[in-house]
């Protein structure tokens, strides 16, 4: 909340300048990250124009008066303003010496290029003069002009950016000019009539002259642009609340187009691909900020190693002591913040100004390296070191990379802006990279350089290829902050996306062919290219090891077969929270098998079926045993409905009944007589044991058998976990665990060989949460609790997970939802019958184990819930098992934290 100023009333305005500021990094909430940071360096007195922050309340009070700015805020901006112009000796709208500012956006977390950005307002056609004049440069202020009516002219009047594009390039076209430093002051003024004729034109206005109407407008078009389009779509795939709004800083122009000695940039302390500890950034000499990350203009490196042989061209050796003065700040302001920064500056007339401060977008290997080398000089704790990694972006770890002894066929060069590797469907349009997404189908988004209304599509696509564009372009930091690869700036490339079609010297490509691209080396490629698997040592194995030491719950892994179970091992699995055993029926050499015990007209017949299945499914119980030495391994019985095995298209039943020897009609009763209405809710699970008793008492035979020759084999012991599924009622366990135990013995007195097991149960009905004492209680109660959360969640909301997703858009459209309950659980709810389960269950048990096994198990927000109320483990797919263990992790971290551990 704003702080009252002296009088008592709400502050409205936070100014700042170099060695003073009314705010400071601790107040992004307000201030928004912007402004917090800019009012931080100003306290270190760094070089940072002159500016003040009008604050997130400001936001909130905008949109509750109906998109109208409070008038109390008005006059404090003007103080303000008076203020800066003291500073700089200058005044806001004066004819001789005009006062001009920037005025930008700043939400309290990064959102780079989403929301809008103003720069030289003030301008009009008496204070451009009187700036010519001022600098001794027409050509500069009128250039200046002009960007500032294009800026205008789209954000707040709503007149499409590219009218002004349009006249620009025709312009340059007819007078045979190659760059817009090209244009003299005759030239900008011509296009400058140009641009405000297009105004009154589109607008049905002329382009505002009162400089106090232009900055109620800019700051009123940058607050109404959190929620554009991208805004709102950068929002939802970054999880940031929509009632966050954004600040607005108002800060004194400083001009990197003053000529030769003058330049803006972008940089960041650390390598942001990798981690390293380079200087890594890129500037543009006589140009304004937006130049350098529109990709409009090919930047040029800071650094002579960056620069290569064109290190003449580096910022390093053109300004030598604005470099200087940059490196020093880059090593203050990291030290400061105790992080990696992204920093952006200009220099005028070869002096240094600091535009703004954040934490840089980075890979997750940079992530991963920078926070081990912080903790490593000791600037930050482990603990913080592993806070500091976003769990569900190890998954870019986790995946192939292109292979460099393999031959491919090389069709372009660009710059490595952000690593990996993807193979994928030329597309030329984000909505057409949306809608192939859709559809299953992997696609690598094309464009000759994107913008921030390419947010979505660059979302969707599993790489980005520009021809434009540096390093540091929009293209480059979104796509690293998503862990999409990118190859930027391939300017060989020839894009044409209304025809759909890209050129590569004399090849052609269009829209649907296959290309594969290398975010490490900039490398493009015809065709799907050969990948490597992971490698996760080094800086990886590192944080799991830190990981690992700091979590309190166990790991495991949802695997049926022993591909699955090697993977999740390789992931550091600690054991296997779920093995849906008729997963193993499904494969073509065995499936008539079940076929045939479910067509069978008696126990005999469906005795002489199972018999056949018994081998094979204890072949696969023993490797599994095999692989997880001697880890735990819960083994659920027999779940879905039989009807799922049985053949419904008129041609595959007849080609079962034949390889059956049974009459086609009786196999269609069979699968008539089976067909339910809802059988997520009918005839599966312990049902289906109880019925046929003779179906789980082969399984259990089977993990008994695979138990004690794996460990004959491998002298590991072995402690099956055998989990009855779909329970309601305490009567149903009850009958299914006497089956279970009367084959353990029988296996024991054939064997000679004692197998320790537990028998528990899937909790996934709000029955079984609800009675969960009941199940537990006494000795030959459920020894274990695993919680279905896929199918607790479809019980408990009434929703079928498929057929969920028209609904759930509708529900995240209307609030009513703010997260999809498939994806991360419904805690008020779910959650609830979860915790219920748990407390009732230790009850009457207090050692019963306790675990989740449906997808849930690798969200990182539910990890945060299950460590709160204790469970033991989680389990999930193999590939996250890496996001398991970090949020594991610092979900403990953060209970510690917070004072609840015990």
């Amino acid at each position: 909340m704003a702080q009252p100023d002296t009088d008592g009333k709400r502050k409205w305005v936070y100014a700042f300048s170099p060695g003073a500021a009314e705010g400071g990094a601790d107040m992004a909430e307000l201030l928004g990250g912007k402004g917090a940071n800019l009012a931080e360096m100003a306290r270190l007195a760094l070089p940072v124009p002159p500016g003040f922050t009008i604050t997130t309340d400001v936001c909130d009070a905008f949109f509750a008066a109906g998109n109208t700015l409070p008038e109390a805020m008005k006059a404090e901006v003007m103080r303000a303003l008076d203020g800066i112009g003291e500073m700089v000796d200058a005044r806001f709208g004066d004819e001789k010496c005009p006062l001009l500012v920037s005025v930008r956006s700043g939400s309290r977390a990064s959102m780079p290029g989403m929301m809008d950005t103003i720069l030289n307002l003030g301008l009009n056609d008496q204070t451009v003069e009187g700036l010519a004049r001022l600098t001794g440069d027409s050509r500069f202020a009128f250039d200046s002009y002009r960007r500032f009516i294009q800026m205008y002219g789209d954000v707040v009047l709503g007149v499409d950016h590219g009218a002004f594009e349009d006249i620009l390039e025709n312009f340059k076209n007819l007078n045979g000019f190659a760059a817009d430093t090209d244009l003299d002051e005759e030239s900008w003024r011509e296009i400058i009539a140009d641009y405000k004729a297009a105004i009154e034109r589109e607008y049905g206005a002329p382009f505002p002259q009162d400089t106090n109407e232009q900055l109620w407008g800019a700051i009123a078009a940058v607050f109404g642009s959190w929620h554009n389009p991208r805004a709102k779509t950068y929002r939802r795939l970054h999880d940031i609340p929509d009632d966050w709004g954004t600040a607005v800083t108002v800060q004194a122009m400083v001009f990197g187009n003053l000529g030769d000695n003058s330049a803006t940039g972008v940089a960041f302390t650390r390598n942001p691909s990798n981690g390293e500890k380079d200087i890594f950034g890129e500037y543009l000499p006589n140009a304004q900020g937006e130049d350098v990350v529109a990709g409009i203009r090919t930047p040029q490196p800071l650094t002579r190693k960056g620069a290569g042989e064109a290190s003449e061209s580096s910022l390093e050796v053109a300004m030598p002591h604005a470099f200087g003065e940059l490196v020093q700040i880059f090593e203050q302001l990291e030290h400061h913040y105790r992080d990696m920064q992204d920093i952006e500056f200009t220099v005028q007339l070869g002096k240094l100004w600091i535009l703004q401060t954040r934490a840089g977008k980075r890979t997750t290997e940079a992530a991963l390296k920078i926070a081990v080398d912080f903790a490593a000089d000791g600037l930050i704790s482990r603990d913080e070191a592993i806070l500091r990694i976003e769990p569900a972006q190890l998954d870019q770890l986790l995946h192939p990379a292109i292979d460099p002894g393999a031959e491919h066929d090389l069709i372009a060069r660009g710059l490595p802006a952000s690593p990996g590797a993807a193979s994928g469907e030329l597309v030329f349009h984000s909505e057409m990279a949306e809608a192939l997404k859709a559809k299953g189908r992997d696609v690598i988004l094309v464009r000759s350089e994107t913008s921030p209304e390419d947010v979505h599509g660059m979302h969707a696509a599993v790489g980005i290829l520009t021809a434009r564009g540096g390093m540091t372009s929009h293209a480059a930091v979104v796509a690293r902050g998503m862990g999409r690869p990118c190859v930027s700036g391939a300017g060989t490339l020839r894009i044409d996306a209304n025809a759909g079609t890209m050129r590569a010297g004399a090849r052609m490509f269009k829209s649907g062919d296959i290309i594969s691209i290398d975010g490490s080396t900039g490398r493009v490629y015809a065709g799907k290219a050969k990948m490597l698997p992971p490698s996760l040592s080094g800086t990886f194995g590192t944080m799991m090891e830190w990981a690992d030491e700091a979590r309190r719950m166990k790991v495991r892994t949802n695997a049926d077969t022993p591909r699955d179970a090697k993977q999740a091992r390789i992931f550091g699995a600690e054991g296997i929270g779920l093995c849906r055993t008729e997963h193993m029926f499904f494969e073509e050499s065995r499936i008539l098998a079940v076929r045939e015990m479910i067509c069978a007209e008696d126990q005999e017949g469906r005795q002489q079926a199972l018999d056949k299945l018994l081998p094979v499914q204890r072949a696969d119980f023993e490797e599994l045993f095999e692989i997880m030495a001697g880890l735990p391994i819960t083994i659920r019985l027999l779940d879905p409905p039989l009807h799922e095995f049985l053949p419904h298209e008129d041609r595959e039943a007849a080609q079962v009944a034949a390889a059956l020897g049974m009459d086609l009609v009786r196999l269609k009763t069979r699968v008539a007589e089976l067909e339910e209405f809802n059988p997520m809710l009918g005839f599966r699970g312990c049902r289906l044991g109880i019925k046929y008793p003779e179906i789980t008492r082969m399984q259990v035979r089977a993990i008994f058998e695979a138990a004690v020759n794996a460990q004959k084999k491998t002298g590991n012991a072995v402690r099956p976990e055998v989990m009855v599924p779909f329970i309601g009622y305490r009567r149903e366990f009850d009958i299914l665990r006497a089956v279970i135990v009367e084959t353990a013995e029988a296996v024991k007195k054939e064997t000679g060989i004692t197998i320790p097991y537990d028998v528990g149960t899937m909790i996934e009905l709000p029955r079984a949460a609800l009675l969960a004492a009941e199940i537990a209680d006494g000795e030959l109660g459920a020894d274990f609790f695993s919680f279905g959360t896929n199918d607790l969640t479809q019980t408990a909301l009434g929703l079928s997970r498929d057929d969920a997703a028209p609904i759930l858009s509708n529900y995240l459209e209307h609030e009513v939802i703010t997260t999809d309950p498939f994806v991360s659980l419904d805690l008020p709810g779910v959650g609830e019958l979860v915790k219920i389960g748990v407390d009732r269950g230790r009850s009457v048990k207090p050692d019963i184990k306790t675990g989740i096994c449906g997808e849930h198990g690798g969200d990182s927000k539910s990890i945060a819930f299950f460590e709160d109320i204790g469970l033991d483990y989680v389990s999930c797919s193999p590939f996250r098992v890496p996001i398991a263990r970090l949020s594991a992790a610092q979900a403990t971290i953060r209970r510690r934290l917070s004072g609840k551990a015990s």
